[in-house]
């Protein structure tokens, strides 16, 4: 059996969930792109949402039992916090609905990248030999 590229690998080995996770981390990126500000207390403020929520989601998730989150998870509920109030932030005057921008060039690009996103990890699930395994 030929091993699959590392990447290539991962892509075809998410799950649902983390699809929809990185379609929320394209949205993201694509408006920061179009909107991005340099200003230091959107960054440090965002930081310190991250920092007081990331700590209360780990909080939550810990268990009686010995088990610690995984790094990855760690690094995500600190990712979030970060991600929404920054979003949130940049976004703010610039006629969104909700999480929809109001230029159709920019919704176009969110919704496109999303869906390629979406394509190339089912694709790679049903044409790689042992993906999704």
């Amino acid at each position: 059996m030929t091993r699959l590229p590392q990447p290539l690998r991962y892509l075809s080995d998410l799950a649902p969930g983390k699809v929809a996770l990185w379609c929320y981390l394209i949205w993201y990126l694509v408006a920061v792109v179009r909107h991005f500000d340099p200003a230091p207390q959107i960054w440090l403020s965002s930081l310190g949402i991250s920092a007081i929520v990331g700590i209360a989601l780990l909080l939550s998730v810990e268990s009686k039992i010995d088990t610690r989150p995984s790094h990855w998870q760690t690094f995500r509920l600190f990712l979030m916090p970060f991600c929404v109030s920054s979003f949130s932030a940049l976004i703010k005057g610039h006629g969104y609905f909700l999480i929809l921008p109001p230029q159709p060039i920019e919704l176009v690009t969110s919704m496109g990248l999303c869906a390629a996103f979406v394509l190339l990890v089912y694709g790679l699930k049903r044409t790689l030999p042992g993906a999704g395994a």
